[in-house]
């Protein structure tokens, strides 16, 4: 379990990523539609995608000649769990943490 959440809090530290799954909690999208908002090439987003998928946030599968992103549900509940068992983390606030882990130097975000 910790390897886990150690991929899924380090999938979710990337404000990039974050915005990913946000997306991804209305619908189905293929690759090329998540990159579209992004300012960053196609190439830098399928990085982003391999992570959430290694995190098993997302799952990633090929319809033709289009690769679609879905997100999987109850991916988040170990994670989850594991931050209720602290009682202060409720409501969640991912950038107050990803902040708090820079602080306290477990954490280097990406630059």
């Amino acid at each position: 379990m910790e390897t886990s959440l150690d991929y899924t809090f380090a999938a979710l530290a990337d404000p990039t990523r974050r915005a990913i799954l946000s997306m991804l909690l209305e619908d189905d999208m293929a690759v090329t539609d998540v990159a579209e908002p992004f300012d960053m090439s196609l190439a830098a987003i399928s990085k982003h995608l391999n992570i959430l998928t290694r995190a098993g946030l997302i799952s990633q599968e090929k319809r033709g000649r289009v690769k679609w992103c879905k997100l999987e549900p109850g991916a988040l509940k170990a994670a989850s769990v594991w931050m209720q068992g602290f009682g202060q983390f409720e409501p969640v606030n991912l950038d107050d943490f990803e902040r708090y882990l820079v602080s306290e130097n477990l954490f280097a975000p990406d630059e």
